[in-house]
């Protein structure tokens, strides 16, 4: 029987938890990674990151050190990461989409040593960099730049070689940034722990080993991608499907059509891009087995779209970046639209209403909290942060649950986005389901307003492509949709059109942005 002491005295490296598995069953030659034209197998994966963990040694960077990363889905992300996790410093990697002000803020909050970008993000980093003090030694991956070193220069004079550090399995490993819809971003510090179950869903729920071929138009700086499409995808010996390029429809149809995925992660707004376009019924998208799902909820009338397209579900899940895998998803043989489905193999949850009580009835709202081994230790120099989320080795994600009888749990919004109207609670999220099954709306977001009595409100903001002269019609269909299948009290007075969503860097929905727009009268209706 293996003890907390036991566990407490286990040294691992991140890198050889990774890599190990495939290496051992003499995957060697077996392909790890695919970026167009360019395809590395393990073996060569391995030679390479050793070469970048030497390349780092040399330029003094110790264990614990956090190295920035704004590094595009390509090769290079895989040597360098692995090169650092082998070395025992910690690897950051960073949204290509970050605003200026919040890349200078985790640059100083990281106290980074070194920050590696493709050359792509240089006017970005250099705006970046007019705002800190103490400016870390840059790298760049793919160009000779003057006053930076250059990745391939250094990797080329570095031995092929590396024995990896050993570390307690508990002592951090990598950082992600969260960035949250209001305040500074947050490092989220994962542990050596954090992979040692990176198999349960991927390799228990849908099967994937060696031969498979996962594939993400989610970018690997999010925790969804990361988690599934790198982590899990190494450990179980498959083929990560990578592109460097920012995902379309056009994109993402020549990639499933060159290189067969088996496993394919998206998130709705994309799926319902791709039948949009009419491109998922194309014979290369009924050959994926599964399709995964996170990010935002699903519909149930595209659930039913895709399934009609493809001939498979797109498996809803939920996770978080201090999860970093997901903790909540649907099976291939036990799916319920509208659902998170159940919770992942090895991962405890609980719901907790108002006064601190565990609810076990069905269709009672609750706070969601999850125990899992890839839970993050906290939030860098954040104390109160982490002290009011991380208890007892649990997680409270600030997500609001229901669970029905047969134990699916559905996703009601977060616990600051649930409103009060005329003494009741609403979801946005169960409204914005409704209004998302009119053909015409690509996209569809609630928020509460005031009224001139201080009164909250729902207010409607809408994505649509065809609005002309046929703007009240479209709103009394709109609104018709919601009174047939939700209460009245939960029918938006107000509808406003933008032609796009304010989102983090992250993609997370500005909900009080839009607030901002009715409060500030600027959305011209």
């Amino acid at each position: 029987m293996t003890t907390a002491t036991d566990l407490n005295a286990l040294t691992v490296n991140m890198a050889e938890t990774l890599l190990g598995p495939a290496l051992s069953r003499g995957q060697h030659n077996d392909l790890a990674v695919i970026c167009r034209d360019e395809q590395i197998s393990y073996g060569e994966l391995d030679k390479r990151a050793n070469r970048a963990g030497n390349a780092f040694k040399r330029l003094d960077v110790n264990i614990g050190d956090r190295v920035l990363m704004m590094v595009r889905d390509t090769p290079e992300f895989f040597y360098i990461y692995l090169g650092l996790l082998k070395i025992g410093a910690v690897p950051v990697g960073l949204s290509t989409r970050l605003a200026a002000q919040d890349l200078a803020y985790i640059i100083e909050d990281s106290e980074s040593v070194l920050f590696i970008l493709d050359h792509c993000f240089s006017e970005l980093y250099a705006d970046g960099l007019a705002l800190v003090t103490n400016a870390p030694t840059t790298i760049f991956t793919d160009m000779e730049i003057d006053g930076a070193l250059y990745f391939q220069t250094l990797v080329l004079e570095a031995m092929e070689e590396l024995q990896a550090v050993q570390l307690q399995w508990d002592s951090p490993a990598i950082w992600m940034y969260s960035s949250g819809t209001t305040g500074k971003p947050k490092g989220v510090v994962h542990l050596q722990r954090t992979v040692l179950a990176s198999t349960r869903l991927m390799g228990e729920v849908l099967g994937v080993g060696p031969g498979d071929r996962i594939y993400s138009t989610s970018k690997l700086f999010f925790a969804f991608s990361l988690a599934h499409c790198f982590f899990a995808s190494l450990q179980l010996g498959a083929t990560t499907i990578l592109d460097p390029d920012w995902p379309d429809p056009n994109i993402v149809n020549l990639n499933v059509q060159r290189f067969k995925p088996t496993v394919m992660l998206s998130v709705p707004t994309f799926y319902r891009q791709l039948l949009r376009d009419n491109l998922a019924t194309k014979p290369a998208f009924k050959k994926v087995r599964h399709y995964l799902t996170a990010g935002e909820k699903m519909p149930a009338s595209l659930f039913h779209d895709w399934i009609k397209a493809t001939g498979r579900a797109a498996l809803e899940g939920i996770g978080a970046t201090e999860t970093c895998f997901l903790f909540l998803v649907n099976r291939p043989d036990n799916f319920k639209p509208g659902t998170c489905g159940l919770p992942t193999p090895g991962t405890e949850v609980k719901l907790i209403g108002q006064d601190g009580e565990i609810i076990v009835e069905a269709a009672r709202p609750g706070v969601l909290w999850v125990r899992m081994l890839s839970l993050a230790c906290g939030y860098w120099n954040l104390e109160e942060k982490t002290e009011g989320v991380f208890q007892e080795g649990w997680y409270c994600t600030n997500d609001m649950f229901t669970v029905d009888k047969d134990g699916m749990y559905e996703h009601q919004g977060r616990v600051d986005d649930m409103l009060k109207v005329s003494g009741q609670w609403v979801s946005p999220s169960e409204i914005e389901e409704q209004v998302q099954q009119h053909p015409k709306v690509l996209e569809a977001a609630v928020v509460g307003v005031p009224n001139k009595d201080g009164l909250v409100r729902l207010a409607l903001f809408i994505i649509t492509p065809e609005v002309g002269t046929n703007r009240k019609k479209l709103e009394t269909e709109i609104r018709e949709l919601i009174v047939k299948n939700l209460s009245i009290y939960k029918c938006p007075r107000n509808i406003y059109y933008v032609d796009n969503m304010p989102v983090t860097a992250t993609g997370k929905l500005k909900r009080f942005a839009l607030r901002a727009l009715v409060v500030g009268g600027e959305t011209g209706v």
